[in-house]
């Protein structure tokens, strides 16, 4: 779930129906068997990257037969392009995608894609600025004079400037670096003294597993609006028409996450039997870690999981048209469907 966020697919990541779908259909079978032989329903997701400890849920769920139970038969697809976790569920041609909040606000009001967010993963930003400990670099006001190492998107890059201008600097006060998506490989051979769009719960975690020493700090603690980092995303079309197949779907996703809190070494475990190992292999420390760092974001005392409020998309979408990456102002409120209160 590196935050190369959206623009992370054009590595190696490809359409993963054979490879997620095998623990999918063996425990398709199994809660069809559990169920009496019930015909289940396919139902397809696309992740936004390859499975780790946030995606937990999906497969506990399958092993459980949740969605079986739900009648559904969960497919786990990967995409196969940056934009498929919102351009699949926009074209009808899978139930639910996974992206980014301020990506989803930014595509869906400047090409008109018809989606509808239906639920969130986290209730704050995962997202860290990370730097090495003997750097000195610990908040935004130690960036000035440092060279920024960032995925060349202009998300990125506003952010950069916006914690800037947040402690009395500018973009003219530090250096800023199109690393593409070798965020910790620019940051550890010394190519940049910084990187943003790193996850809290994947960047941090495997560095210092690989023995640096980091700081690391939200950008949400320096002017950028809270946000919730994945959301759920369906077709509009999808939502008015039949709303009843992903209330079913969000039912089963919730029975799941309550099994993941109450045992998360065992989720844990069917996570790592369900990786891609050949392509993007996980480390049982770097999943174990990011999930003690996620179970307290993807559900608080005030937000049950998969709560979301429309104020926070709100935010976001005016802070993007200040910043000038929205043309328009934009009332994000059609873009916000709570089916699974």
């Amino acid at each position: 779930m590196m935050k190369k966020r959206i623009f992370a697919f054009l590595m190696t990541a490809v359409m993963a129906i054979g490879g997620a779908g095998c623990g999918t259909n063996k425990s398709s079978a199994d809660g069809a068997s559990e169920a009496g032989e019930k015909k289940l329903e396919d139902f397809s997701i696309v992740l936004d990257w390859y499975p780790n400890a946030i995606h937990s849920f999906l497969y506990t769920g399958i092993e459980k037969g949740y969605f079986a139970e739900e009648g559904l038969n969960l497919v786990i697809n990967f995409p196969s392009n940056v934009n498929d976790g919102i351009s699949m569920p926009a074209a009808g041609k899978a139930d639910i995608g996974l992206y980014y909040l301020q990506d989803a606000i930014l595509t869906a009001t400047e090409e008109k894609v018809p989606i509808v967010s239906v639920g969130a993963l986290t209730q704050s930003s995962l997202n860290v600025v990370v730097a090495l400990k003997d750097s000195g670099i610990s908040g935004a006001k130690d960036l000035k004079g440092k060279k920024i190492g960032y995925s060349g998107t202009s998300l990125s890059e506003e952010q950069i400037k916006s914690m800037l201008e947040n402690v009395g600097l500018s973009a003219q006060d530090c250096q800023f670096i199109d690393v593409g998506f070798d965020l910790m490989t620019a940051l550890t051979t010394g190519q940049v003294d910084a990187t943003i769009g790193n996850m809290v719960n994947h960047e941090v975690p495997q560095l210092e597993e690989n023995g640096f020493a980091i700081n690391y700090f939200y950008p949400t603690e320096f002017g950028i609006p809270q946000a919730y980092e994945l959301v759920f995303l369906a077709g509009k079309d999808a939502v008015e028409k039949n709303p009843e197949k992903i209330q079913r779907f969000l039912r089963a996703c919730q029975k799941s996450f309550e099994d993941v809190k109450a045992n998360p070494d065992e989720s844990l475990q069917i996570l790592l039997d369900n990786q891609n190992a050949e392509n993007f292999p996980l480390s049982k420390a770097v999943e174990q870690k990011s999930m003690e760092i996620l179970l307290p974001v993807m559900e608080t005392p005030d937000a049950p999981f998969l709560h979301q409020e429309v104020e926070v998309w709100q935010k976001n979408a005016d802070w993007l048209y200040e910043r000038g990456i929205l043309s328009q102002k934009t009332d994000v409120t059609p873009m916000v469907v709570n089916l699974a209160d």
